[in-house]
This record gives structure tokens, sequence and C-alpha cells, in this order.
């Protein structure tokens, strides 16, 4: 008889792994929550589903800081600070206006390398707070 109750059980323990998940989320802006994400980026396949998600997320929310993303990943910036220097360059300016919001929102703007794209990046974040 209690083989019967197999699949309550599972959907049982779905359901309480869910809400524990939820409130760790809730808990301290999800810091709790980051190191099970990111053990959970390494299964196949998942990493792929959770970057398709947050695009979907973003693309709602903010449609050309999504577009933006969208071309300097194309572009290739991840690991060269001057090749995200020349796709930012080449961003239309609501682009670059939202991309850097967004980015300045995370705290992730691409390093500059020198004097002129330092001074180039400063010039882009005044025009940002106008």
């Amino acid at each position: 008889m209690w083989v019967y109750f197999i699949p309550l059980y599972i959907a049982g323990a779905i359901i309480v792994l869910f809400g524990l998940f939820a409130l760790l989320a809730r808990i301290r802006g999800g810091r709790y929550v980051r190191p099970v994400m990111q053990g959970l980026a390494k299964i196949p396949g998942v990493r792929g589903l959770m970057m398709k998600a947050s695009r979907a997320a973003l693309a709602k929310q903010n449609p050309e800081a999504a577009s933006a993303l969208q071309k300097l990943e194309r572009a290739g910036v991840a690991n060269d600070p001057q090749r995200a220097q020349a796709a930012l360059s080449r961003l239309s300016a609501s682009e670059r206006r939202a991309y850097l919001e967004a980015a300045g929102q995370e705290g992730t703007l691409p390093e500059p390398q020198n004097r002129q794209q330092r001074r180039a990046m400063e010039k882009l974040q005044k025009q940002r707070r106008k």
C-alpha cells in the first residue's frame, strides 16, 4: 500500500526544496543561494538554461541593455578589454547608456588599459549621470 504514495513523497520533497530555495533567495539578497546556483551551473545543460532564462528576463525588463549585451557577447569581450572598448564604441547611444547603467549596478565595467581608454570611460560615466 505504501508504494502508491511514492509519487506523493517525491512531489512533496520537490516542493520543500523549492520552498527552501525561495527562502534562501530572500535572505540577505540571495547571498546563500549563490553557491547553490554555482553548483547547479556545473551540471551539463543547466548553465545554458539559466543563461537563457536570464537573457529572457533582461529582454523583458530592459530590451536595450539586452541588445547591447548580445552584441558585446558576439564580439567576444569577456577576456579582452581592448575588444570590449571597441565593441562599446560600436553600440548605439541608447544601448551604450543602458549597458553602462546595468554594468554600473553590477559593478562589472571593463577595465581600461591605458589613459585614453580610462578618460573615455570616465566621459561615458559622466554622460550617464546627467
